[in-house]
């Protein structure tokens, strides 16, 4: 598929979409073995009416004020979808794709009920620790085993889960830490609920400068 300008990529954006990280560096390396996934960061979106469109996800650097608190943090975040995407790209070198999520109200978007679950779910893990190395494996560990762990770290796979979940787009029965990114890439069996899926994988064209 050819490859969407930022600023387009931006426009069309919608709450619930996905957007999809791979980067070069040692850590992201890291990540996809230890996962076994395609990808090493997952974010979604949210798009309120009088805000730009923002990125839901879960980081160790604190480049970016939030969106949330106005603070600089590290862990879960709320950031400008732009910024965050230019800042992945410029300073991290990852590539980026977005995934358009077809959820089940009348124009194919997510409902009023569903952006609701969404703010609750900002509320309540914004600011959450990002984990370490070991604990993400042992999360990782335990997730494949289909056992839950503690929820004082977050993950960025396992925020884009729980605002899913929240969402019931995914069953409430599956352990967070079970979500891996590449559980948001196209290879992987992810069904969704409410009759909604994710479409392919849109690759962004980001500007390495202004």
């Amino acid at each position: 598929m050819a490859e969407l300008a930022l600023d387009k990529a931006v426009e069309l954006t919608r709450t619930g979409d996905v957007w999809v990280f791979r980067g070069p560096s040692l850590a992201d390396r890291a990540i996809r073995a230890i996962t076994n996934a395609p990808v090493n960061h997952v974010g979604m979106a949210v798009v309120l009416e009088d805000m730009p469109p923002l990125l839901w996800h879960a980081e160790l650097g604190k480049s970016l004020p939030d969106a949330w608190t106005g603070e600089h943090q590290r862990g879960v975040q709320l950031h400008d979808l732009r910024d965050a995407v230019l800042t992945w790209r410029r300073r991290y070198g990852q590539r980026a794709w977005f995934r358009q999520l077809v959820g089940p109200s009348a124009d194919g978007g997510v409902t009023a009920a569903m952006e609701d679950a969404v703010l609750r779910t900002i509320a309540r893990l914004d600011g959450k620790p990002f984990p370490t190395t070991r604990g993400l494996v042992r999360g990782w560990v335990n997730g494949r085993l289909r056992r839950s762990t503690a929820a004082e770290t977050v993950f960025c796979a396992e925020l884009v889960a729980a605002t899913y979940t929240a969402m019931e787009l995914l069953p409430g029965d599956r352990p967070l830490n079970a979500y891996d990114p590449g559980s948001f890439w196209s290879g992987d069996d992810l069904e969704l609920l409410q009759g909604a899926r994710l479409g392919p994988e849109i690759p962004v064209d980001v500007p390495l400068s202004d």
